[in-house]
């Protein structure tokens, strides 16, 4: 059963969470706004930014999820949700969530002592920003068929290949990869693990801008790249367990399903406005009004998704089909309310940012042509059906 109401204890702890937000974020928040409405990508650090990042570290919650002994909150599931929730709801910035949600729990649970004691401190106040080298050209969904090489040689292995879509790559100190180091053994084994420095000799990050023409995603392009072996996570030729270890950190995506509930809003009251100001955008397009309640309705069936997850992982159960069906309900409503939203600006929806009359700044342009990824990256909507049929539904694979 779905737990919706806070326990006391849950009430005082979202109380502690608004205060802290209201106390520490809210008088840097136009700076930061400023800030990243010039910054080339929404990944980039500024340095208001930064002083947020440095006020959370200071409180502990860089890291919610993590164990105490490692350095983290040690907040219970429904703690973190009420967190993620809370921060949502305000509208902050945070940390980079592949660095402290995927990276830093992969190396707590598979790390060696010494990697454990060179990374999480970085991570932990902020300062180390991390990727992860996985998808290839040809190997993407498929990702087992990888052609990335590494050699032993000494007390190095040497990398050489290919990645793309790497996200925040230019920004990043270190890449988690997954590399060939066995081409005869089946292609779900033979794969190991590796921590890279992205400042290491051999290291090529090459652009790629989006169609939104922002630049997140890279190229990364290995050439004799020499990794020392104890930068090997977890075993040689079984990374392929360590890189699912990392994709199994997955929350309830509440986050998401706030800001989407927090956009249409936004776009019933711009229609609204809009309506006083004499221009009757509502009556503008027939449905219109409709569309609108369609979309603040399938938000709030995403925050019932994130609660349904939440409840599981409270109660000591995976979401395995359950956080696909998450996701792939959640990304295919964010490109609806793209959509929608040049329904209620019309041709002024597409003008970009600077262009006069744009409005929001011409973020709706921006998200209109950045959600078409959406229900590519992160795992395809083909392959979130696939699990939702063969885990959900126990349907045949075909």
């Amino acid at each position: 059963m779905v737990q919706f109401a806070d326990s006391p204890t849950e009430a005082a702890f979202r109380e502690e969470v608004r205060a802290f937000i209201e106390g520490s974020y809210e008088p840097l928040r136009e700076s930061i706004r400023v800030e990243m409405a010039s910054a080339k990508s929404k990944r980039d650090s500024t340095p208001t930014k930064r002083k947020w990042i440095s006020r959370l570290a200071e409180k502990g919650w860089i890291a919610p999820a993590w164990p105490v002994e490692y350095g983290g909150a040690g907040m219970s599931v429904m703690e973190q949700f009420i967190y993620n929730e809370e921060m949502a709801e305000a509208g902050t910035v945070g940390p980079s969530g592949i660095t402290v949600g995927f990276i830093g729990p992969t190396i707590i649970t598979i790390g060696t002592d010494e990697q454990k004691q060179e990374h999480l401190p970085p991570i932990l106040r902020g300062e180390a920003e991390w990727c992860q080298g996985y998808s290839e050209p040809g190997s993407g969904s498929d990702l087992a068929s990888l052609q990335t090489r590494a050699v032993k040689d000494g007390d190095d292995w040497v990398i050489n290949g290919h990645k793309v879509w790497t996200s925040s790559a230019h920004l990043s100190d270190y890449m988690v990869m997954l590399a060939r180091t066995d081409p005869d053994a089946p292609k779900h084994k033979g794969i190991t693990y590796f921590i890279v420095d992205m400042h290491a000799p051999g290291v090529d990050v090459r652009p790629l801008i989006n169609m939104a023409k922002t630049h997140e995603f890279n190229e990364v392009f290995f050439e004799d790249v020499r990794v020392p072996a104890r930068n090997i996570l977890g075993e040689v030729n079984r990374g392929w367990y360590g890189a699912v270890t990392t994709l199994d950190f997955e929350r309830s995506s509440i986050g998401s399903a706030v800001g989407m509930g927090k956009h249409v809003k936004t776009l019933i009251r711009a229609a609204q406005e809009h309506r006083k100001n004499g221009v009757s955008q509502l009556g503008h397009r027939a449905g219109l009004r409709v569309e609108l309640a369609d979309r603040y309705l399938e938000s709030q069936i995403a925050r019932l998704i994130s609660y349904r997850i939440v409840t599981m992982q409270a109660q000591g159960l995976i979401p395995n089909h359950e956080a696909s069906m998450g996701k792939l309900y959640s990304m295919e409503l964010n490109q609806r309310i793209a959509s929608t939203a040049m329904h209620v600006f019309g041709l002024h929806g597409q003008l970009w940012t600077g262009e006069e009359r744009a409005p929001r700044g011409g973020s709706y342009n921006y998200d209109y042509m950045r959600t078409v990824a959406n229900t590519i990256e992160g795992g395809t909507s083909e392959i979130q059906r696939n699990i939702i049929a063969g885990r959900g539904l126990g349907m045949p694979r075909s």
